[in-house]
């Protein structure tokens, strides 16, 4: 069963009501069922239910091995979007674009804004999908066309980030918070997951008393895609 916990926490066994208890089909094993709930019903309610997106427009996909990233890149394309995505490093960028990304960015030796401007001919993107906070902000803001949209579900790198209210009104932007999303909108991306249209990545498993060296790995920033812990 997929469970869907508000709480959070590393545990064997949780109590949750049943109406948060949604069947697994055949084609999906435990591990792959659990890393689907949370990134793709976020990536689905940011680019869906927040930012509107639309057939044809260019979507930036930061973070390209994030479990948001991953669920994003796929969505976007499933609305036949042109999606770029940026990653730390070639062997990611590769697999971004595996899942369906047109075009890969390397953040650390390419600037991300001026990249998706050679990208898009000097255009812009229509939507950035934005969760990496202050490191990222400004570069999402240049990398926006005119009328273009940030949504964001989060700041890893810190929440505070500046920003000329100039740039804002006079490109007319629009920035929008995401958080989560509803239950109809789980049921509808799982629909598509289970369908097969969109697909979970794992990474990693850890058998539960490894939760640490679990944590330590993620730390690392080396994986691509969700890290699962086993009881």
């Amino acid at each position: 069963m997929l469970g869907n916990s508000v709480d959070g926490g590393n545990c064997e066994l949780i109590a949750v009501p049943a109406v948060n208890v949604i069947p697994i089909p055949g084609g999906l094993d435990f591990n792959q069922a659990a890393s689907v709930p949370l990134v793709f019903l976020t990536a689905w309610h940011m680019l869906v239910g927040r930012a509107g997106i639309r057939p044809g427009q260019t979507v930036l996909v930061l973070g390209a091995g994030s479990g948001v990233g991953i669920a994003a890149i796929q969505i976007a394309k499933m609305f036949h979007a042109r999606v770029i995505t940026t990653a730390g490093n070639e062997k990611k960028l590769e697999k971004g674009r595996a899942l369906g990304a047109d075009y890969g960015i390397d953040h650390y030796k390419q600037k991300i804004s001026q990249e998706v401007r050679k990208i898009t001919n000097k255009e812009g993107a229509d939507i950035v999908v934005e969760h990496v906070g202050a490191a990222t902000w400004d570069e999402s803001m240049k990398s926006l066309k005119p009328g273009g949209t940030i949504v964001t579900c989060g700041a890893t790198t810190g929440p505070n980030a500046a920003f000329d209210l100039r740039f804002l009104f006079s490109r007319q932007l629009s920035f929008l918070g995401s958080y989560m999303g509803t239950m109809g909108e789980l049921h509808e991306v799982l629909g598509h997951v289970f369908a097969g249209r969109l697909k979970p990545v794992v990474d990693r498993t850890f058998p539960l008393q490894e939760t640490r060296a679990a944590h330590e790995y993620m730390d690392n920033s080396q994986m691509f895609g969700k890290i699962i812990l086993n009881p």
